[in-house]
């Protein structure tokens, strides 16, 4: 069992047959913010969509937590699922800074690995703002907080509001100090070579109007033939806002790197 994490992630699954995919959700968003991704790649893959810790229905974290401590507890989900299997890893956001962890931890059980919502922030300034606020503000933040991961034009639609509202529902099950402890776990430094010895099939999945999107050319280049594919006009969870353009660019990558089921 992972350390520092009080039990097993819950996961939801989709899919019967084809490899193994994993997904690894942003803030403040659990594992639902995939539905879209879940309900097409299942055709051809076994997915699975993990809460992280205080997060959806995950049990809580302890203070000490570790990068580590919550990419082991994601291997450990989807262990549970799919024993023994290999898996193409996906997140967004903070899912993006746990994937290369998740990589060095079982490099030959990484497929590949799918990055969005992220870019390279050594100094990760944005961690004290977001801690401040869910001090200040308490678990009732993550409503407003889901609004700050969509672009402009998509945080006024009706279906932006449908998922912060249903983000929020679950804040009664969701742990407020997890939250900060894991922003805290994320403030630690990484080693030299956290990127540079990544050395399975990578991509970057960009929203344009992503706050993260200048610096995500830098992330590329610190990763060994990673790609990169801009989604323009979409924000942080670009995934949520153009599913169809998100999908399509995971699948191409996939076919590229002989690792789509085509067939199947």
């Amino acid at each position: 069992m992972a350390d520092h994490i009080d039990g097993p992630l819950y996961f939801e699954r989709m899919g019967r047959t084809g490899p193994v995919m994993a997904f690894v959700h942003p803030n403040p968003m659990d594992q639902s913010c995939w539905m879209f991704q879940l309900a097409h790649m299942s055709t051809w893959f076994r997915c699975i969509a993990i809460d992280l810790p205080g997060y959806g229905r995950s049990p809580t974290a302890s203070a000490g937590l570790k990068m580590q401590d919550v990419a082991q507890a994601c291997w450990e989900a989807v262990e549970a699922a799919f024993p023994g299997e290999a898996a193409v890893l996906v997140g967004c956001s903070i899912g993006s800074a746990l994937v290369p962890h998740m990589y060095h931890l079982r490099p030959e059980q990484t497929r590949a690995i799918i990055l969005s919502g992220t870019g390279y922030n050594p100094e990760k300034t944005f961690i004290p703002r977001r801690i401040k606020a869910y001090k200040d503000r308490g678990i009732d933040y993550r409503w407003d907080y889901t609004f700050e991961d969509f672009s402009p034009a998509f945080r006024a639609t009706p279906m932006a509001k449908f998922f912060a509202d249903m983000f929020a529902e679950r804040n009664a099950m969701s742990d407020l100090g997890t939250i900060v402890r894991q922003f805290e776990a994320y403030q630690a430094p990484e080693a030299p070579d956290h990127h540079s010895s990544i050395a399975c099939p990578a991509i970057i999945l960009t929203g344009s109007e992503d706050g993260t999107h200048p610096s995500s050319f830098a992330l590329q280049g610190r990763i060994p033939g990673c790609e990169l594919k801009i989604l323009h006009g979409a924000g942080h969870a670009c995934q949520i806002e153009q599913p169809w353009l998100f999908n399509s660019l995971m699948i191409e990558f996939l076919r590229k790197n002989g690792l789509f089921p085509d067939g199947r």
